[in-house]
């Protein structure tokens, strides 16, 4: 499939090739990609979303009314002031990141570097849902969450499809993750907030009070959404960041020098890290549309009926967008001029009324525990992965075992 999309790929921003029995039409241009998620997003609509049988009807899966409303609801949690209430908690789970790492350059022992971006992300959606840290046992029956997006599908099920191979095959971990969601949810209804007040999930239970549709289940996909969505792609774009720098050591010191700790110039090259590792490894590596009426695309005629897969992982590997594309460079993002100012060139989020709603948040994440182990930790790596698995997220191919060494 990558490797097919990477042919296509290389012919132009615009290309046609069958699937199976359905002609597919691959989008990576600049331009295209502008058109089709940001101009006509009511042309090209998501259908059977690839993780529903996780996510259910959650906000990412949903369509039509019902997304728009469930969107309505979310939004003003992931912007400006509904960010701020969520900054303590992402502190503390940054914190205690740093201070397991503290302890792992004391002590020596060797930790998986991936497991722990994993856990800390996890640890902050956690935190920003039920207003508790992430506990241990939690934690290991939300291990399933990897195993099940993992087993997802690359692109979409036919509308209406019944139960499929993968669904069958992790129904132990979805039950799981079930029961996680529903002893949160009852603990939310009957117990006071957690240490750190009531989170995103009281949010969705207030709803239910005067919002008929958000019964227990939609609470539940809500919550599932919020989980998947807020630690699987955070938590693979820190280890892509770190493995990143492994092999390009100069840029830790070159984010560091940037200016003192705390200051707009640190965090501004911060971001710029984790800005080129997005480039890179954009973690909803292909966002698949369907056509719902006849349109031309970039002088393409585009039938009803036809599905697209746009794919920022090509477009952001582009040498006519972006020149060395698979160098890994972050001035790109701090030097005026090294980042092409084409709109649909650079979408990690994706753009248009479907972009991520939690950009903002992701962001504030990674940039708070950089910030905290940038300064004080480099990993000396193992045995570091070399390739990357394109699944529905793209991720490394391996573990990451490291040696935590105290910077000095």
């Amino acid at each position: 499939m990558v490797d097919l999309l990477g042919r296509v790929g290389a012919l132009g921003g615009v290309g046609a090739f069958r699937l199976g029995s359905r002609r597919t039409v691959l989008v990576t241009g600049a331009q295209a990609v502008q058109h089709v998620l940001a101009q006509h997003p009511e042309r090209y609509v998501k259908r059977s979303h690839r993780a529903r049988m996780l996510v259910g009807d959650g906000v990412l899966s949903a369509s039509g009314e019902q997304w728009k409303q469930q969107r309505r609801l979310l939004q003003a949690q992931f912007t400006g002031p509904g960010i701020r209430r969520f900054e303590q908690r992402i502190a503390g789970a940054a914190q205690r990141a740093a201070d397991r790492w503290a302890e792992c350059a004391r002590t020596g022992r060797p930790t998986d570097v991936g497991e722990d971006m994993r856990f800390y992300a996890l640890d902050s959606i956690w935190r920003s849902l039920t207003g508790h840290p992430l506990d241990e046992a939690t934690h290991r029956e939300l291990g399933a969450i990897e195993t099940v997006v993992a087993a997802l599908p690359t692109t979409p099920t036919a509308p209406g499809a019944g139960p499929t191979a993968p669904e069958t095959a992790v129904a132990e971990d979805l039950a799981r993750i079930d029961a996680v969601a529903e002893h949160a949810i009852a603990a939310a209804r009957r117990g006071p907030a957690g240490p750190d007040g009531p989170g995103l999930l009281h949010v969705l239970l207030d709803a239910s009070a005067d919002r008929p549709e958000y019964t227990d289940r939609l609470i539940r996909d809500e919550l599932v959404t919020l989980l998947v969505a807020g630690h699987e792609t955070t938590a693979k774009t820190l280890a892509w960041l770190y493995l990143l720098l492994d092999r390009n050591p100069r840029f830790q010191d070159w984010a560091l020098n940037a200016g003192a700790s705390g200051s707009p110039a640190r965090r501004d090259a911060v971001q710029a890290l984790v800005g080129e590792t997005l480039r890179l490894y954009p973690a909803a590596w292909l966002l698949p549309r369907h056509a719902v009426e006849d349109d031309v695309l970039t002088g393409y005629r585009i039938e009803a009926g036809t599905d697209l897969f746009v794919c920022p992982y090509l477009t952001h590997r582009d040498p006519r967008l972006w020149p060395d594309p698979e160098r890994f460079d972050p001035e790109r993002f701090t030097v005026a001029g090294r980042r092409p100012a084409v709109p649909g060139a650079y979408y990690p989020f994706g753009i248009g009324a479907r972009a991520c709603l939690g950009l903002q948040f992701a962001m504030r994440e990674m940039t708070v525990l950089l910030e905290l182990l940038l300064p004080a930790f480099t990993p000396a790596f193992r045995a570091a992965p070399t390739g990357a698995v394109l699944g529905f997220i793209v991720r490394p191919d391996g573990p990451m075992p490291a040696v935590i060494g105290a910077r000095r």
